[in-house]
């Protein structure tokens, strides 16, 4: 079989390899305040990015220099991991914006569009007032400037609007604007509403950038709410509720310290409608907080919500969401509601896209036990750039943290996945089975990762064990964890040792002059959850590091790892991710290869590998069955890899990509296998999408316009970090 690789290929450096700034178009926007702006002697402007390499967990800033074009996007499409294409795409939205701006901006006027992106809400603002008013567009993030540029050139709208590349808090009416704006067209929301820093913005541009009583788009936003049942969400918070369960012998959360580690007390985005038959509502929906756009907001704000319950349950958490009125007489609308909110704040159901989520607030332990007709009391806060929630439960006065004296003020914060994870009796008997099956005595042993649980498992393995944690996310954290839970776990900290500062390599200095005997990790880096699976390779790097002090005969675990992937039918995620062309009449194809799009790119460009919760990614369905592409052997260094798998097709259908991920084998019979594909909800898979969509059939039944099965091709190159695949139908 030929390779579908030639001879001469040399892996380029993509965003797959070198995780970017993972954030919405808005977080962009609002990100500069922390990222150092220069000047040069020639007032040209420079951009620091930051670059991280996740096989060695360095991060590197990359300046990004203010000239007239944008880098090579050919080979990095440079903003592949925001939102940007995936607002775009997004019609509903587009056309109630544009609906909410020719409704509103009906004659010559000044506008000021903040946040500009692409210049799409600008442009519509300029025609609307048929290239007679003064708009103003206003746009920090200069990679994103850059691109507005050469998509209002093609529009021929350069001259309509005037690009300005600051935050619009830098902007001085008379230096950089020529007077107060009368209208303010916007989109600076995230999925929260209030994330990317709403309240602050429209704080300053009332202050100092807008008339009194000016004209906006959107015109208000309002949150909503629903109390709700769900054994899922419960599961992604309440480990000290889960782990009672569990009698395996290792105490994450020891009796008494249920907050020692809990998910941040924050809102998380999330599809729910992925969830819909495992969510009871305990609950209607109900009005939390209203944010009028046309006047200054404050800061902070609270409200007190009387609920009815409509059913027996226990509330574990609240799932919200919210609707913008986009024109002043309220007959545009645009809602985030799930889809089972029938109502009318839930107007008309939009298409599947990922840049605006749910998000669901959760309650801390078992949920507050309710019954029907009864009435609970929600407390609703905000911040300038969060809500919170909190149902009025009387605390008992005796905490039960107070029954261990040991327990310190100490939390340690991890993602809802993690806590999932941990939670998981079948992920922890078989790490469990793994560990105590490789039968050594008085081991050294070295975790490379941050993974608390095979720390505590370790320790556990043997009374004259030494376990060595480097701990390279957690860091401190982890030490102070340790601390905290040695007694639960019936362990002393002197055969537990975190190592503090982050070295290149251990020595046998570092190891007290002793090789060693076990290398384990799950693997798991701190905080990067949102990852490529296979840049948890990491892991493999850190081993091959380790080398010269490993004995010759050392358990190394996971000791493979297994690159599968199976081809899928992903309508949504496609329409999601595809090459844009006229967007509401404007002209975008021109930021298809720097948003890393797919669909009818020119030859040899392709779409990025990206990260996503393929079971939250709409309608999708499995066309293939599923096949290992590499083999990584942990046993040995880390090297490049070559795979080639033919695939026949067991399903009839579209094929929009191929979805990857690892499995990760745990022991040297091949026989426990952790898996983090599509079946599991609490890992991220990749996703190559095609450069079209495909029509295939079964092997042999296929009509002569479908495709009976592929070859795919894949090259793992550490050097770069980089997979690289490649395809052929047949």
């Amino acid at each position: 079989m030929n390779s579908l690789f030639p001879k001469t290929l040399i892996p380029s450096t993509s965003l797959s390899s070198s995780t970017r700034l993972t954030l919405t178009p808005n977080s962009l926007r609002h990100f500069k305040l922390h990222l150092p702006r220069l000047m040069s002697s020639d007032s040209s402007h420079r951009l620091f990015q930051l670059k991280l390499d996740p096989l060695t967990g360095n991060s590197e800033w990359v300046v990004i220099e203010d000239n007239d074009d944008l880098p090579d996007c050919s080979k990095e499409p440079l903003l592949a991991t925001t939102s940007y294409l995936d607002m775009l795409n997004d019609s509903f939205r587009n056309k109630a914006f544009r609906s909410g701006i020719e409704r509103t901006v009906t004659k010559p006027r000044h506008v000021l569009d903040i946040g500009a992106g692409t210049g799409l809400l600008s442009m519509m603002a300029a025609r609307a007032m048929g290239l007679n008013g003064t708009v103003t567009a206003c746009e920090s993030y200069l990679p994103m400037a850059k691109l507005m540029r050469k998509v209002l050139h093609r529009n021929s709208m350069g001259k309509a609007i005037s690009l300005i590349n600051k935050r619009s808090d830098e902007l001085e009416v008379g230096v950089d604007i020529p007077s107060r704006a009368d209208v303010l067209v916007s989109e600076i929301l995230d999925s929260e509403l209030l994330g990317e820093g709403l309240i602050p913005t429209l704080q300053h541009a009332h202050d100092k950038l807008l008339v009194e009583n000016p004209l906006t788009v959107p015109f208000r936003a309002v949150t909503y709410g629903q109390l709700v049942e769900s054994t899922y969400l419960w599961k992604l918070h309440d480990l000290s509720g889960i782990e009672a369960k569990v009698s395996d012998g290792i105490h994450l959360v020891p009796t008494g310290s249920d907050s020692i580690i809990h998910v941040k007390s924050r809102q998380y985005p999330m599809h729910c409608d992925a969830i819909r038959e495992e969510i009871k509502p305990l609950s209607e929906p109900f009005k939390i907080f209203e944010f009028d756009f046309w006047k200054r907001p404050e800061s902070n704000g609270e409200t007190k919500v009387q609920v009815q319950v409509i059913d027996d349950g226990n509330i574990h958490a609240v799932v919200s969401w919210w609707v913008l009125q986009l024109d002043r007489e309220g007959t545009v609308f645009y809602s985030t509601a799930p889809r089972w909110i029938n109502s009318p704040a839930n107007i008309g159901y939009r298409d599947w896209c990922d840049h605006w989520k749910q998000c669901v607030w959760f309650f801390r332990g078992k949920g507050m036990s309710v019954s029907q007709g009864e009435e609970v009391l929600l407390e609703a806060t905000h911040t300038e750039t969060s809500v919170s929630y909190n149902l009025n439960v009387q605390v008992p006065k005796t905490d039960t943290r107070q029954h261990d004296h040991n327990i310190r003020d100490f939390q340690l914060l991890l993602s809802p996945e993690r806590i999932a994870i941990y939670g998981d009796s079948k992920w922890r008997s078989s790490v469990l089975a793994a560990v105590r099956n490789a039968g050594r005595v008085n081991p050294l042993c070295v975790v490379v990762d941050d993974s608390i649980f095979l720390t505590l498992l370790a320790a556990n393995l043997s009374k004259t064990s030494h376990v060595l944690s480097l701990f390279p996310g957690l860091r401190e954290k982890g030490a102070q964890y340790l601390e905290n839970v040695v007694k639960a776990n019936s362990f002393s900290m002197d055969r537990v040792e975190v190592r503090e500062k982050r070295k290149p390599c251990l020595t046998l200095h570092d190891t007290h002059g002793k090789k060693v005997d076990m290398l384990i990790g799950e693997p798991y880096y701190y905080a990067n959850e949102g990852m490529l699976p296979w840049q948890n390779l990491r892991f493999w790097k850190d081993r091959t590091l380790l080398d010269p002090i490993l004995s010759e005969d050392a358990l190394i675990m996971p000791c493979k790892g297994i690159l599968k992937a199976c081809a899928m039918s992903l309508p949504d995620l496609w329409s999601s991710r595809c090459c844009l062309g006229d967007v509401e009449g404007f002209a975008h194809s021109i930021v298809n290869t720097t948003l890393g799009a797919c669909g009818e790119l020119p030859a040899p460009k392709e779409g990025p590998f990206l990260p996503f919760s393929i079971w939250q990614c709409g309608e999708i369905k499995e066309l293939s069955e599923i096949f290992t592409i590499l083999e990584f052997d942990f046993s040995k260094p880390i090297s490049s890899c070559h795979g080639t798998a033919q695939v026949k097709f067991i399903e009839g259908g579209t094929c929009h990509g191929f979805v990857l991920w690892v499995d990760w084998i745990m022991d040297t019979d091949n026989s426990i296998v952790i898996s983090t594909g599509p079946e599991h909800r609490y890992w991220k898979q990749g996703v190559k999408l095609l450069s079209k969509p495909v029509a295939v059939g079964i092997n042999g039944c296929n009509s002569n316009s479908e495709y009976g099965s592929t070859i795919v091709e894949a090259l793992f190159e550490p050097s770069s970090s980089e997979l690289i695949l490649k395809h052929a139908f047949l």
